[in-house]
């Protein structure tokens, strides 16, 4: 498989593919004992988990502070991104926020592994200190209404929100407006067409 199969849309070095593949091994490895991702699903690892989270990264280009990805799992789209950052914005740092103790060490373990500029949080969201993150991402995590809630914690006051959302986006971003006031853009994803990716700015409660 080449690397336009792989990642369609994306130009990515031979070592960039090489970590994203180690990570994939690693993946197939722990999931059968911790359930990183449904066993159904590890079959198509590249379009329905990687894709899907590499194509949240060029929506932050030019923001290089801290990126905060919620509610981690298997490291979708954080190791991911994280991934994507070690060679076109190394300078990024990366915190991915999971409370699942055996889920985090999964985390750490890649993170250590493929040499990624990440610090794992076990913890509970709303345990966790405000991040003051430029970028916050999270993906399958929760309702818009309560991430937009996340983000006035723990997004800096310029930051950028990025949310994958499935086919209820447009029912989930009417609800979430009668409780928060944002700017919003909409993107078409590049794994569903009917999914798309939102991203807020200026987040604060009505």
């Amino acid at each position: 498989m080449t690397q336009q199969d792989r990642l369609p849309g994306f130009d990515v070095s031979r070592e960039t593919l090489e970590r994203l593949e180690a990570y994939d091994a690693l993946l197939n490895k722990w999931n059968p004992a911790i359930n990183l991702v449904s066993p159904a699903t590890l079959s198509q690892l590249w379009t329905r988990h990687f894709l899907d989270s590499a194509q949240l990264f060029d929506l932050a280009e030019g923001r290089e502070g801290l990126w905060a990805d919620l509610g981690s799992g298997g490291g979708f789209p954080g190791l991911v991104l994280a991934i994507l950052a070690r060679e076109k914005r190394p300078a990024q740092k990366f915190v991915l926020v999971e409370s699942d103790r055996r889920k985090s060490t999964f985390l750490m373990t890649v993170a250590r592994e493929l040499g990624l500029s990440v610090e794992v949080r076990a913890q509970r969201i709303e345990e966790v200190d405000p991040l003051n993150a430029e970028v916050l991402s999270a993906r399958a995590l929760a309702p818009l209404d309560r991430l937009l809630g996340f983000a006035a914690r723990h997004l800096a006051s310029s930051g950028l929100a990025v949310f994958p959302k499935g086919a209820s986006w447009r029912e989930e971003l009417a609800e979430a407006q009668k409780n928060w006031s944002f700017s919003v853009q909409t993107y078409p994803s590049l794994t569903d067409p009917e999914a798309a990716i939102l991203t807020f700015a200026e987040v604060s409660r009505v």
